[in-house]
């Protein structure tokens, strides 16, 4: 429930944060300014004694935010990915959350199994093991299927872990209010919309029903893409909180020294897993949105592996077209027209000036062209962008927020791998191939197909709207008949006419 005992939670943040150690660690990592130190010491040292204690065995920041639950993990899974944000100390440090989080016993992950399934775990699988991974919302087993003999990972749910969500969502909403409140300017970025996206993403999550479903759809769309797996769904051993796939057998992604000693060319996979996002975004419109070392695996031939599909993105086609002429317009070099992207698609208000928006993004391009990824500064370039956002009167859009956090996650998995990576040259050809397909005489061809579908299906009802059109105009209402307006029968009649020519012209496709 949300409201001001919410307050509480937030103060317990701050406490333990302070109590754990966590607070230096993260304003170190962030390069906080001496200002904002002082004003976290002052509000968190006083409570201390009410933070929570965590695992002293852990890191601070592990610490930290495994003790404060689920959606704070969340979070540092995040970080963990970007160790040229917070360091590379702290990203390893935070990898652990990936999926190696305290796991629940094995005994009661059968329980569950046996509630969801209603069948005994033991005529199921002739093994189960203890868990072989644990993260914030569920973990996995490995098992092997009685009737096949194929290993099988079994996915399970956290016991309670929608009600471990929910409070912490609560007090984030309790936050991101505070933040409006408080601090006007910030309204910009909607922390409220922004926390009501992360509610839906979560809460998807916790269903693993629609996971089942979105790994299905996932696989149709890249069933045909050279050098990346996705474990198959057992449909009928799966259930709301249980979740059961093909094994995937390989060494864990953010394992450089296993990979180099298999004899994997960590350049050749950094490359592939950004241009396999790249293209599962621009082309499919559907992409695996946490992308973390965590969820990938290098299989014995070189192949990715994915799995985890808990949280998927997808973006529209009008979204994709706009991306993906910012990018293009970014590897051109061509940042007048990078700028009069965002103003035609709305990003940024109309009474800015677009020859000073380009400039500010020549500002953000030119440092990093013809770079490798050990001389950008992502922390900086991060500021630069969120002042430039500011200066301009951005505002965040909800629809791009999970795109634009798993960009951030993938590119840092690929300098994991290829410290060097250039990932301008590497989004080149994806790029430029979705800019061939998607504007351009094919795209408007298709394009034309669509609306002759939509209108197809509406044709039998078109003389009927023309003719009500027609009724209404000549016995309108008596406070409209001196301005009659003849617009409404004119796009029916025209409808009429567009919907007879582009049915012709899709038949002849």
């Amino acid at each position: 429930m949300r409201g001001p005992h919410n307050i509480w939670r937030l103060i317990r943040t701050g406490a333990t944060l302070e109590r754990t150690g966590a607070m230096g660690v993260v304003l170190d990592a962030f390069q906080a300014p001496p200002g904002l130190r002082l004003v976290a010491r002052v509000l968190g040292w006083p409570f201390k004694w009410l933070g929570l204690k965590g695992d002293p065995s852990m890191p601070p920041a592990t610490r930290a935010l495994t003790a404060l639950g689920p959606a704070y993990i969340k979070f540092g899974q995040i970080l963990s990915t970007r160790p040229d944000v917070v360091g590379d100390d702290l990203a390893l440090q935070l990898r652990v959350l990936q999926d190696k989080l305290p796991p629940f016993p094995a005994s009661e992950a059968k329980r569950e199994i046996e509630r969801e399934l209603a069948v005994p775990v033991d005529q199921i699988f002739a093994n189960f093991s203890e868990p072989v991974a644990a993260a914030s919302i569920a973990q996995v087993h490995k098992a092997t299927l009685i009737e096949t003999g194929e290993e099988v990972a079994v996915k399970v749910l956290r016991p309670k872990i929608e009600r471990a969500f929910r409070k912490d969502i609560d007090a984030f909403y309790l936050a991101a209010k505070m933040v409006e409140m408080l601090s006007p300017s910030s309204r910009r970025l909607k922390p409220m919309d922004v926390i009501t996206h992360f509610e839906g993403v979560v809460m998807g999550e916790l269903d693993l029903r629609l996971e089942s479903s979105a790994a299905a759809e996932f696989a149709a769309n890249t069933k045909d893409d050279v050098g990346f797996q996705l474990p198959e769904v057992k449909w009928d051993l799966s259930a709301k909180r249980v979740m059961t796939l093909g094994w995937a057998e390989g060494i864990p992604a953010g394992d450089v020294v296993a990979i180099d000693a298999a004899g994997h060319d960590r350049r050749v996979l950094g490359e592939r897993i950004l241009q396999l996002f790249l293209s599962h975004a621009l082309r499919d419109g559907y992409f695996h949105g946490d992308m973390h070392q965590g969820n990938l695996k290098i299989a014995a031939n070189g192949d990715i592996l994915a799995y985890d599909f808990g949280i998927m993105g997808r973006i529209d086609e009008y979204t994709r077209r706009v991306y993906a002429e910012i990018l293009f317009g970014f590897i051109r070099k061509d940042y007048k027209r990078v700028a009069e992207v965002h103003f035609e698609a709305g990003y940024v208000p109309a009474d800015k000036d677009v020859d000073e928006f380009a400039r500010a993004l020549r500002a953000v391009g030119e440092p990093i062209f013809g770079m490798d990824a050990t001389r950008i500064s992502m922390a900086r370039l991060l500021t630069y962008l969120f002042e430039v956002t500011e200066r301009f009167g951005m505002e965040t859009r909800t629809e791009l927020i999970l795109l634009q956090r798993t960009m951030v996650v993938v590119e840092g998995v690929a300098r994991t791998l290829n410290p060097h990576i250039n990932i301008w040259e590497v989004a080149r050809p994806i790029v430029e191939d979705y800019i061939k397909e998607s504007i351009g005489p094919k795209a408007l061809l298709s394009d034309l197909a669509k609306t002759a579908r939509v209108l197809a299906r509406f044709g039998p009802r078109l003389p009927q709207m023309a003719e009500a059109a027609l009724i209404r105009q000549a016995n309108p209402p008596e406070d409209t008949r001196p301005n009659r307006d003849w617009g409404p029968v004119f796009w029916a009649m025209t409808g009429l006419v567009v919907g007879g020519v582009s049915v012709f012209a899709a038949l002849s496709l």
